[in-house]
């Protein structure tokens, strides 16, 4: 069975020797290794994956002595993740139904592995696509009267259905610290990359208005402060004078479900680590 370790902790002289060390020992091989060191910080990030033969770890063995011998003395923070279990992702949306669209078919072809418990909405617009693909579908209103209620049953739901993390495929509302304290560093959302220049409805029309010539997107992990969350994934695509505004949105659309789809497989990968509200992205 293979496993991912993530690390972090203050740096020091030794560390990948022992950690590879103290794997050996316990009958394992590591089969990757990715570190980093923020030299400003002196803080070093590690991502390993090991495999064991089978029936070689006993896993609650195994962490109670990686504590005691290593986590303790190097003043880390850690964790592992078995290879075998699949993250159990939620997906919020509103209307727009793109990003949906493309996480499903992933999913679906087998490209994303994780299981997907429910569909959340505070419309009823995509309970069609969610029947399409068999998923359960949850329909919560949200105005500004019921947004405590309605945030108390998606955190209900959320619970029940054991979810793991929360991808939000453009759901138009502001997720508050009810559930982002449930899930920290575990909401993906994803959005064009216009701001702060270009707030409010229509982000396109202004971009089209003062002639830009790059549309970006951008996802990140969702903070109380609005859109200002470690960022895990970006990209760009160049735009002319020759364009018009539906074409604006065709390609900051397109954008939105490959970057989100890119951020999603990261953390599903247990490729991302957050630190000082940044992203280490392991390759």
């Amino acid at each position: 069975m293979r496993n991912t370790i993530l690390i972090h902790c203050p740096d020091q002289s030794g560390i990948i020797s022992a950690i590879t060390g103290f794997i050996h020992n316990k009958g394992g091989n590591v089969v990757y290794l990715d570190q980093h060191v923020d030299e400003e910080l002196g803080v070093f990030f590690m991502r390993l994956e090991s495999e064991f033969s089978k029936n070689a770890i006993v896993f609650s063995k195994f962490k109670e002595e990686f504590e005691l011998k290593l986590a303790i003395p190097y003043e880390m923070q850690w964790s592992i993740h078995p290879g075998n279990l699949k993250p159990r992702m939620a997906i919020f949306v509103s209307k727009y139904n793109h990003c949906l669209y493309d996480l499903l078919s992933r999913y679906k072809s087998g490209e994303l592995e994780v299981d997907i418990p429910f569909i959340l909405s505070n419309h009823e617009d995509t309970k069609h696509i969610a029947e399409q693909f068999e998923i359960p579908f949850y329909f919560i209103p949200v105005t500004k009267e019921s947004k405590g209620e309605a945030e108390m049953k998606q955190l209900e739901l959320l619970k029940s259905h054991k979810t793991d993390f929360i991808v939000l495929a453009r759901y138009m509302q502001i997720i508050s610290s009810k559930i982002i304290d449930h899930f920290p560093n575990k909401i993906i959302n994803i959005h064009h990359s216009f701001l702060p220049a270009f707030a409010g409805a229509k982000p396109y029309h202004a971009a089209f208005a003062r002639g830009v010539k790059i549309i970006g997107a951008t996802s990140h992990y969702v903070t109380e402060a609005l859109d200002a969350g470690p960022i895990i994934e970006q990209d760009v695509t160049m735009v002319s004078h020759s364009h018009r505004v539906k074409d604006f949105i065709a390609k900051g659309r397109d954008l939105e479900k490959i970057v989100l789809s890119r951020a999603v497989q990261l953390h599903v990968n247990r490729k991302t680590m957050v630190y000082n509200n940044k992203t280490v992205i392991f390759s």
